[in-house]
C-alpha cells in the first residue's frame, strides 16, 4: 500500500497538489477497500471512523480531484450511486465489470479484452481511444444457481 500512495502522492504533485493528511486518508481507505467500489458516502464513513473531524464535503472534493487526475475512476452501475474505483497505472484502460442485476453483486475483468477493437477502430475510422470502459450487466452465477 505504502508504494501505491507514494506514486499516488507524485501524481498530485506532478499536477499542483499536495497530499494532505484528508486526502491521503480518504486515498487509504480507497486503497484498503480496493474491490469494494464505495460510493462517496461509504468513503465518508470509513474516513471519519478513524479521522472524525473530517467533513463530507472534503471527501467529495477529495474524490472528485482523484477523478479528475485519473487517480480513482468514477463509475455508476444503473443504481443512480457515484461509486470510484483505484486505477491501476500498470493497466493502460480503466478494468470491465461483471454486475449482477438480482443481488448487485459487482466482480472485475482484468484483463483488456477491447485492444482489438481499438486497433481497428485506429485504421477504420482513424479514431484514437485514450480510454474506454465496459460493464457486463446480467445474473451472477450464484444467483442463477438459486434460481435453478
Amino acid at each position: 500500500m505504502h508504494s501505491t500512495l507514494d506514486k499516488i502522492k507524485k501524481q498530485l504533485t506532478v499536477k499542483g497538489f499536495k497530499l494532505t493528511p484528508q486526502r491521503e486518508a480518504t486515498v487509504r481507505v480507497l486503497l484498503e477497500h480496493e474491490d469494494d467500489h464505495l460510493s462517496a458516502e461509504d468513503v465518508y464513513i470509513l474516513v471519519k471512523a478513524k479521522f472524525p473531524e473530517i467533513g463530507l464535503a472534503t471527501v467529495y472534493r477529495t474524490l472528485e480531484l482523484l477523478s479528475e487526475l485519473h487517480v480513482v475512476e468514477k463509475i455508476n452501475f444503473g443504481d443512480g450511486v457515484a461509486r470510484y474505483d483505484l486505477r491501476n497505472e500498470s493497466q493502460e484502460h480503466h478494468h470491465h465489470h461483471l454486475i449482477c442485476l438480482t443481488c448487485g453483486s459487482v466482480e472485475e475483468i482484468k484483463e483488456d479484452w477491447l485492444l482489438p477493437l481499438e486497433l481497428r477502430l485506429e485504421q477504420e475510422f482513424q479514431f484514437k481511444v485514450l480510454d474506454h470502459r465496459l460493464d457486463f450487466q446480467g445474473t451472477c452465477r450464484e444467483c442463477l444457481s438459486k434460481a435453478e
